[in-house]
């Protein structure tokens, strides 16, 4: 009897996941590659490509406004705050593990199409932090609220009242897997990793995976249920201090091998037309290389998804087009910095890339290891659990945002304490299954947001034009 339970069991997991394996496939496939890429050149193509003509102005307001000390009203948070807190849900472990999987699947040509997927993306996240400003509201507690629900909500009739129910919906089932259950699996697999290098430990130990698990989700909670004024407080130190800490150690490996970086570039601009030759024969086709690096890009800096914008929509700030700015900052961050630095690494530093086969961290971390040493663990293992830990915050926010907009804010406070406690389940477990469910509900999320931000590019486009009339009023 027991054995055809299991074997009941059994089949009914292959059978969901091959269910979620055929709607991840389009999902993430070349449909929704095409309509986020073509969503964010028609956004480019209305707003005049205001990512290269603001690109001056958007640096300046933001990178130049880092030591900027102005605080934010209660419920909201400061400008600089909320695209630390969005950055602190975009900017984790994809950006480690996922260019390495675009690199080993994909090749080195896989870096110029990320790079491509970037450029339009930053117009696409302006678009969706200014519209979440332009149409966010405030709830009882006198908070701000915004992003992809309530810019459907308020900005398209009623009879589209549907996707922002959608996109809610999507985004609370996403958030236990890619925003917690799977980063704290990274941040103990990272801290397992340091202390086996040091032969502190010989293997893994579940009991210990349990006492990382408790003081995580502890930490979690504290920083979650402080509201969004704590939330922001933590960001603006994480975040800033994660990102120079992996800059600096990325641009080590990059002094230290100086001399091939030329090459370097030129296998990436090659290989982006010509696998073949980059990769000795072993991937051969442009599109798989174009394929991976603008998939990885997309899931990278979430532009198309939507949900930076609900970190955005908290700033304390009144100048819409002012916070899209922040927008472009943020992917520019993302993508163009973090994921080129990683994707110099593996290529300069790796010991031996296998092309054709997946591949994950571990790639990303041989290329250090290889150049300073075992030591350097440590710091890997800090910047991995720092990446890791901020997205969990973020994902944090954009879930307990969700579900208030579904049910109200007498559901924030469980849903947090739930959440908390899934990270012990993502500490403890193999998650197989978890992720792959999770990574298929986050591409959903981008199905509502491009309907919205394709209806609402008009309003963008009117948006924008107040750009031009800020800066010659010097207001911007």
């Amino acid at each position: 009897m027991q054995n055809s339970q299991q074997k009941g069991t059994v089949k009914m997991a292959e059978k969901i996941a091959s269910i979620n394996q055929v709607v991840n496939g389009f999902i993430w496939g070349v449909p929704a590659m095409i309509c986020i890429i073509g969503v964010g050149l028609l956004l480019s193509v209305r707003t005049r490509f205001i990512q290269i003509r603001k690109f001056g102005i958007a640096m300046k307001n933001t990178v130049g406004k880092i030591f900027d000390k102005t605080q934010a009203k209660d419920g909201s948070m400061s400008p600089f705050q909320a695209v630390c807190t969005a950055l602190a849900g975009t900017v984790g472990t994809g950006n480690i593990a996922g260019v390495a999987g675009a690199i080993a699947l994909g090749g080195p040509g896989a870096i110029f199409w990320m790079w491509c997927s970037a450029f339009l993306g930053m117009c696409t996240k302006f678009s969706e932090v200014t519209l979440a400003i332009h149409f966010r509201e405030k709830n009882s507690n006198g908070e701000y609220v915004g992003g992809p629900m309530y810019y459907i909500k308020n900005g398209l009739s009623k009879k589209w009242y549907f996707l922002a129910f959608l996109y809610a919906v999507f985004g609370v089932l996403t958030v236990f897997g890619t925003g917690n259950a799977t980063q704290v699996n990274t941040i103990v697999a990272s801290i397992n990793s340091a202390l086996m290098s040091f032969h502190i430990i010989d293997g893994t130990n579940d009991k210990a995976n349990l006492i990382f698990g408790i003081f995580i989700a502890a930490l979690v909670a504290m920083v979650l249920l402080g509201g969004i004024k704590r939330i922001g407080q933590v960001t603006e130190k994480l975040v800033p201090f994660m990102a120079v800490l992996y800059v600096i150690l990325a641009l080590g490996v990059i002094i230290m091998n100086i001399e091939h970086v030329p090459a370097v570039f030129g296998e990436i601009f090659s290989g982006a037309f010509s696998p073949r030759a980059a990769t000795g024969g072993v991937i051969g086709s442009m599109f798989l290389s174009m394929k991976k690096g603008v998939s990885r890009g997309i899931f990278s800096n979430e532009a198309g998804l939507g949900t930076g914008s609900i970190a955005h929509a908290c700033a304390d700030t009144d100048n819409a087009v002012h916070q899209g700015m922040f927008g472009i900052f943020e992917v520019f961050m993302d993508t163009i910095i973090i994921c080129t630095l990683t994707g110099l690494v593996i290529l300069l530093a790796a010991p031996g890339i296998t092309y054709g086969q997946a591949a994950g961290a571990e790639l990303t971390i041989s290329g250090f290891t290889s150049t300073y040493g075992s030591w350097v663990s440590i710091f890997t293992a800090v910047a991995m659990c720092c990446f890791a830990f901020s997205t969990i915050i973020g994902w944090g926010l954009y879930g307990s945002r969700c579900i208030e907009f579904l049910g109200g804010e007498k559901l924030i406070r469980p849903f947090l304490v739930i959440y908390s406690f899934v990270s012990i389940v993502g500490a403890t477990i193999n998650l197989g299954l978890l992720w792959d469910i999770a990574d298929t509900f986050n591409g959903l999320m981008a199905v509502p947001n491009l309907i919205a931000l394709l209806m609402l590019s008009g309003q963008v486009k009117k948006l924008a034009i107040e750009v031009d009339q800020a800066q010659k009023d010097g207001t911007i």
